[in-house]
């Protein structure tokens, strides 16, 4: 992005990230029970806003909150409606939400469907976790897989426990090599200690039941049904218990 800026001759151009050469600058993030706190400092303006809290975590949502700041200020807005806008944020349904916390497991539904999304969903729940980070993913379309089977294999280093549902084909064909068993290949040949196949919704409860620990963080990925499987996983939990 710092490539192409150079290139822009007709408008002004703001940046924001947590690059130190960044016109709009996350400083001291920290990650805790769902949210994230940090600074922004102003370049341009040679100032800071302290004590800035988004109700979710993770690095991109910060990111995202920061260009929502550049605008903001670019358009005159004050600190204070700046910081009071952002810590009553309500999310976006099916990005990092939260459906339920059972025995002290926190279950998250997520859109997230392509290998970038889900590894800064992952990255975000590793940085709010407590405990463990276990990531149930639905491939959405063979299509994808298949393209981007590689990538899929790596975006999951972040989950200790990773399972695999079958494709959501959203009426495709099945193609070779890109099926629900052969990305648990994949992410085994590629180093990953502990990935499986979830074989419907009462297997992902009992994954769930044999891994979750108090303080480990649920993810469920995908753009298919699984979040109707999020959605019912935790009365399937108190099932079992009872």
């Amino acid at each position: 992005m710092q490539a192409l800026v150079g290139r822009v001759t007709d408008r002004r151009v703001r940046t924001f990230g947590f690059n130190a050469q960044a016109d709009v600058r996350a400083t001291r993030p920290t990650y805790e029970n769902g949210t994230a706190q940090f600074d922004v400092f102003l370049q341009a303006e040679g100032d800071v806003i302290e004590g800035m809290t988004l109700p979710m975590p993770g690095d991109h949502n910060v990111s995202n909150a920061l260009a929502a700041i550049a605008v903001a200020r670019h358009l005159g807005m004050d600190k204070e409606t700046i910081r009071s806008a952002l810590a009553c944020f309500g999310g976006v349904n099916r990005r990092f939400t939260k459906v339920d916390e059972v025995d002290g497991v926190t279950i998250i539904d997520d859109y997230g469907h392509h290998p970038v999304e889900i590894a800064a969903v992952l990255k975000a729940a590793r940085q709010a976790s407590k405990g463990r980070v276990i990531a149930v993913h639905q491939p959405h379309r063979y299509t994808r897989l298949s393209s981007l089977f590689e990538e899929f294999c790596t975006c999951f280093n972040e989950a200790d426990v990773v399972g695999i549902a079958e494709v959501y084909a959203a009426g495709e064909a099945p193609i070779e090599g890109a099926s629900r068993d052969d990305l648990v290949g994949g992410l085994i040949r590629h180093g990953h200690r502990h990935a499986r196949a979830v074989h419907g919704e009462e297997d992902l409860a009992r994954l769930v039941k044999e891994q979750a620990r108090p303080g480990d963080i649920v993810v469920c990925l995908g753009a298919g049904n699984i979040s109707a499987w999020a959605h019912g996983l935790p009365a399937r939990l108190r099932g079992q218990a009872a």
